[in-house]
This record gives C-alpha cells, sequence and structure tokens, in this order.
C-alpha cells in the first residue's frame, strides 16, 4: 500500500490489485459508517482509492498502512440482477477467443457474479469484475463511433453496461433495457462501486 497526498485535505491510497482497491473501499465505507472515519468522498479506481475532505490526512496516512483490511464478503449485500438479452454482434467473436461455441458465452457470462469495481466513462457506467481471467478479451481493433443504450460489452477483464449511445471499443455481447441512469431515480445510478451484479438472460425474440 501506497499512501499519497492530494492537496491539502486528501489523500490517493495505491494498491497492488483490483481486489485490494475492492477490499479496501468497502473497510473505508464501513468505518465511515460507524462513524470512526471522517470523510467527504470516497472513490476506487482500478488500483486506487481517493479520500476526500479529511480533517487530518497526514494523521490517516500514517494509520493506513497498518490496518487490517479484511477481505471481501460475498454474502454482504443485496444483488442486482439485469435482463440481458445475449444478441450482441460481436458474440461470435468472444467465443472465438474464447475456445467455445457462441452458446456457450451467455452460459459463461451468466453464471458468473460480478461486482462494480469503480466506475466512470459515462454517469452510470460501472466496471464489473468477475469472470476468471482466462476471459479477458481485447478491445475491438476498429472502436464503433456510435454504441447503442444498454448495450452489454466486455474489454480486458470488465463487464460494462453502456448507459447512453457513445463511441466505444469493447465487445458487445448482449442488450439490456435496464436503465443505467435516470435522473427521477435516487440515486440516479443503478449501479455503485462494491455492488454485486448478475446478468439474468432473457430469451431472444
Amino acid at each position: 500500500m501506497k499512501v499519497l497526498p492530494v492537496g491539502e485535505r486528501a489523500l490517493l491510497v495505491e494498491v497492488s490489485s483490483g481486489e485490494a482497491a475492492q477490499a479496501l473501499h468497502a473497510e473505508l465505507l464501513r468505518r465511515r459508517a460507524a462513524g470512526s472515519l471522517s470523510v467527504g468522498e470516497i472513490v476506487p479506481a482500478a488500483r486506487t482509492v481517493l479520500l476526500d475532505g479529511l480533517e487530518d490526512p497526514g494523521r490517516l496516512a500514517e494509520l493506513l498502512p497498518g490496518w487490517e483490511i479484511p477481505p471481501l464478503d460475498a454474502r454482504a449485500e443485496a444483488t442486482v440482477e439485469i435482463p440481458v438479452r445475449y444478441d450482441g454482434p460481436d458474440l461470435a467473436d468472444v467465443a472465438a477467443h474464447w475456445g467455445v461455441g457462441p452458446g456457450e458465452v451467455p452460459e459463461i457470462h451468466a453464471a458468473a457474479e460480478f461486482r462494480v469495481a469503480f466506475c466512470g466513462f459515462a454517469p452510470g457506467f460501472g466496471y464489473l469484475t468477475g469472470l476468471p481471467a482466462r476471459y479477458d478479451v481485447p478491445r475491438r481493433a476498429t472502436p464503433r463511433t456510435a454504441v447503442p443504450a444498454g448495450s452489454v460489452a466486455l474489454a480486458g477483464p470488465y463487464t460494462g453496461v453502456y448507459p447512453r449511445s457513445s463511441p466505444g471499443g469493447w465487445q458487445l455481447i448482449g442488450t439490456t433495457e435496464a436503465m443505467l441512469w435516470d435522473h427521477a431515480r435516487v440515486p440516479a445510478a443503478l449501479l455503485a462501486p462494491g455492488a454485486r451484479v448478475r446478468f439474468v438472460p432473457e430469451r431472444c425474440s
């Protein structure tokens, strides 16, 4: 763990892996909820966690490396279920990369339990981890100029759902009608860092 000062009231904590960042994020949230940590914002990323709005960042920087960070408890939160039709245009390419038949991609993907590692790129977009490393896939050599909203996609170790139409180079394996970002909803984002997610297959019409 490496703790770096950011401005006058923030710290950036660098850790060794995505799993370590998720576990640290969960522990920070737990301590804030318990009242033992006073912090404004806790923002996870791939291998870092940013803490902003600290009263005494220097003191926390001294204490953090000595914390015992428990592993993530997969049973701790409810699971967000996202219905998906596995009808994406890159399904066959993903199957070939995995060395399986196209019909096996939905089975493999839907069998995994995902967790939102962090959010970014667009409001409501979560970077989900959960597939074994052997199912990592490269981005497309040529990105699309417009990916439809609701596209379920893969890139590297991550699964994501496009909350709105935008350019993108991820491999598209399905679509969902779930609303990832809704201004009228509280909270507006369906997915938040740390949330557990499962994809539920729907029959393609």
